[in-house]
């Protein structure tokens, strides 16, 4: 038979490829040329050229004789694939289209669906940590029969279609031969059994939708928009697996006095002007009772102060945040006759300023 193409081209592999490389390359190939997957009219033919590369490329006889004389039919002879023989091939690769690969058709564990939750919290309990009460409605297992769908005291029988294997296989017949598909088994959807006795609360779903509250301890030091994860808290799994989680996102209220600033707490202080020429001692609040603050003599406004691990508990756990205080000079609105008097006597001995002219 003439080579009307390079077999390792067809397979896209080099001459010195490894028996597991070819056997790579035309699985991706078979895949994708193959006429069932494949609609394009050109795919038959391309699949043709790579079974035929590879009924030679994988038999070390004929691969010899393919390298030595370029051709396989050379000292022996190379029969064409006939009815049969491609669907063997393939089936061998893929345990047919339904499960690549060899695979098996049974459902799969599945997890929970997951549920979400949204909490309003004041800065203090957002600061300092609470328990809160958290309502869901969520898919549990049926108490009654306890996820199996029967009725208690019965149970679900072996699914007469599959003989309990969740999956049927079918083998189907095309102008390359036979290949065979495993598929799902239509009748018990996977799980291997029938219900001939549904149990009378869930109606043999084996789930039913519950209302539940649950306790939520909420940690120190969560934020406003930040989410709290619970595992296991959300619905039941699927065909053994396991239960969803429940996230629960915060909002916090904001404070009356305190800023937040990630771990930070921020406080502004407002002082005199006497205050801020002369200096100060003053007691400010913090998280965690009243501290002293030294005002230096002339302090100008919008300075701040920084007391170190006075601010908000971090999350993880890796200490706290810094209490700052900004303070804010405040001018008097309205003076009696007697502070009248001081100011002007002290505007008299103080520098006036002038802004400069001709500044530009």
């Amino acid at each position: 038979m003439a080579v009307k193409q390079d077999y390792y081209e067809v397979l896209g592999v080099p001459r010195n490829a490894s028996d597991e490389a070819i056997r790579k390359a035309f699985r991706k190939l078979a895949f994708q040329y193959h006429p069932d997957r494949n609609r394009d009219p050109e795919a038959e033919a391309r699949f043709k050229e790579i079974n035929e590369a590879y009924q030679v490329l994988s038999d070390r006889e004929k691969r010899s004789r393919y390298d030595r004389y370029g051709r396989a039919d050379a000292e022996g002879g190379f029969s064409d694939f006939g009815s049969g023989g491609l669907g063997d091939i393939f089936e061998s690769f893929f345990g047919g289209f339904g499960t690549p690969f060899g695979g098996t058709a049974r459902r799969a564990a599945q997890k929970g669906d997951s549920l979400r939750a949204q909490l309003t919290l004041s800065f203090r309990e957002a600061v300092f940590g609470c328990a809160k009460e958290v309502e869901v409605q969520r898919i549990e297992l049926c108490p009654e029969c306890r996820g199996s769908g029967s009725e208690p005291g019965t149970r679900p029988d072996t699914c007469p279609d599959c003989g309990g294997a969740g999956q049927i296989r079918r083998v189907q017949q095309s102008i390359f031969g036979r290949y065979a598909t495993t598929v799902i088994c239509p009748r018990c959807e996977g799980s291997g059994a029938v219900i001939n006795n549904p149990c009378s609360e869930c109606r043999g779903r084996g789930m039913v939708k519950a209302r539940r509250t649950l306790k939520v301890d909420i940690p120190a030091g969560v934020d406003d928009g930040q989410r709290l994860c619970v595992r296991g808290e959300g619905s039941a799994g699927v065909y053994g697996g396991p239960p969803g989680d429940l996230y629960v996102a915060f909002s916090v209220k904001p404070h009356e006095f305190f800023h937040r600033d990630g771990s930070d707490v921020l406080y502004d202080l407002p002082i005199n002007i006497a205050q801020a020429a002369l200096g100060d001692r003053v007691e400010v609040p913090s998280l965690d009772g009243n501290v002293e603050l030294k005002i230096p003599a002339g302090t100008g406004s919008g300075e701040t102060f920084r007391f170190k691990g006075k601010g908000i508990q971090r999350v993880d756990g890796k200490g706290k945040g810094d209490l700052l205080v900004k303070v804010d000079i405040t001018t008097p609105q309205r003076l009696d006759k007697n502070q009248r008097r001081l100011f002007e006597e002290l505007a008299r001995v103080l520098p006036r300023t002038e802004p400069p002219r001709d500044a530009l």
